[in-house]
């Protein structure tokens, strides 16, 4: 066959494409771009379709595709569409179980756990919906015993999306260890049970929504709560409790207000509904601590 002209030795190609004699010849022996004919003295000559078709081979070992797929769609025994479509979702999986692995080591360098506390953040992370729903049901269960918590359930209930970012993966790794804690299960009940028990229960506020209502303008206005300048914040809360209650305001009322709030502080009950809005994407929500700790301060010093 003429080899002038229309036809390309093994270097040609290595020039035109950037790949490497090397790798021509390998594709070559697999059959993925046979030569069109061969010189006298054996050696390969390829036809001008051999550059574009080198190009495309490149193309898709690039993205990850194997010579024996390569040299089907080639062949036109697989339809590019559909390997690629499997190709797209086996990607997907890897894609998942290396965002998982960030999550895990990113938490891991950043609060510098023990090797058996980096091995239950790993199991954590890697738990299946099912197991992620059953862990989450089990600590709803101990929290909400009562069959009449519907609500407060879904409001606690994290949902993790079927691809997560790794702020999610790792906003659902801490908050399921915080689920595993004993002392904030039982603190986290006597939340709920409280608030089962207060008269200020829909349509009139939570008193805990009452507090930091009130003492959302002090703080930001930077009262402190011993100063004489609290005093109206914390006459208005009794003042509406007391109507509320229909009781006087008093010293005992003021007492019971303070132990339903000091009941009510505990700071990583703000961490786990920061992590669950991360997770679930929701809007921030607004932190307790701040509220609760300056009207504990203010009626501490007031009833003391």
């Amino acid at each position: 066959m003429d080899d002038g002209g229309t036809l390309h030795s093994i270097g040609d190609l290595a020039r035109q494409t950037g790949l490497t004699v090397k790798t021509i010849r390998f594709w070559s022996d697999e059959g993925i771009v046979p030569p069109a004919d061969r010189t006298h003295a054996g050696y390969r000559r390829y036809g001008p379709e051999a550059v574009a078709r080198l190009a495309f081979v490149r193309t898709l070992r690039e993205l990850g595709l194997g010579l024996d797929a390569i040299r089907q769609i080639l062949d036109r025994e697989l339809a590019l569409d559909e390997v690629a479509a499997q190709h797209a979702a086996a990607l997907d999986a890897q894609i998942g179980i290396l965002r998982l692995r960030r999550a895990v080591l990113t938490a891991v360098a950043r609060r510098g756990p023990t090797p058996e506390e980096t091995h239950r953040m790993h199991e954590l992370a890697r738990l299946s919906e099912t197991e992620r729903r059953r862990l989450i049901d089990d600590f709803l269960d101990a929290v909400f015993p009562n069959p009449g918590n519907a609500a407060g359930r879904r409001s606690m209930t994290p949902e993790l999306p079927d691809r997560p970012t790794e702020g999610q993966l790792e906003a659902w790794i801490e908050l399921a260890e915080l689920t595993h804690d004993p002392d904030f299960r039982a603190g986290l009940r006597r939340i709920a049970e409280a608030h089962r028990s207060d008269v200020f229960t829909p349509p009139s506020p939570d008193v805990v929504a009452l507090a930091r209502d009130h003492a959302e303008p002090a703080l930001d206005a930077g009262i402190a709560p011993e100063s004489p300048e609290a005093d109206p914040v914390v006459t208005a809360l009794c003042a509406h409790c007391a109507r509320t209650l229909d009781r006087p305001d008093d010293t005992a009322l003021r007492r019971h207000l303070l132990s339903r709030l000091e009941s009510a502080h505990d700071p990583r009950r703000d961490r786990y509904l920061e992590l669950l809005a991360l997770i679930n994407a929701w809007p921030p929500p607004i932190p307790l601590t701040p509220a609760l700790v300056w009207f504990t301060t203010a009626l501490r010093v007031r009833t003391a």
